[in-house]
């Protein structure tokens, strides 16, 4: 999740994180990666952030926590796909 004031540099992160994950607010992405793929993920944002004046927040949150996840005014997370076609 993300909170960025430049239009500029919030669209150039919300298109690099649509090829990671998919968007479920906003400013808010579900990506099914490990935790070894979270942390290189994190090493490319801070290179497409400023650190003064943008904040990007990512949690890892273990695949048996989805089930528990509990929502209003939207559905239930659903699991990631079982495969992708490129």
């Amino acid at each position: 999740m993300y909170d960025i004031a430049d239009d500029k540099r919030r669209l150039k992160l919300s298109n690099f994180l649509e090829g990671h994950g998919r968007r479920v607010q906003e400013s808010v992405f579900e990506c099914f990666i490990s935790l070894d793929d979270m942390k290189k993920l994190h090493v490319k944002i801070k290179k497409r952030v400023k650190p003064e004046t943008d904040n990007v927040r990512m949690y890892w949150i273990p695949s048996d926590a989805l089930p528990k996840a509990l929502t209003v005014g939207s559905n239930p997370p659903a699991p990631p796909p079982s495969f992708y076609i490129i």
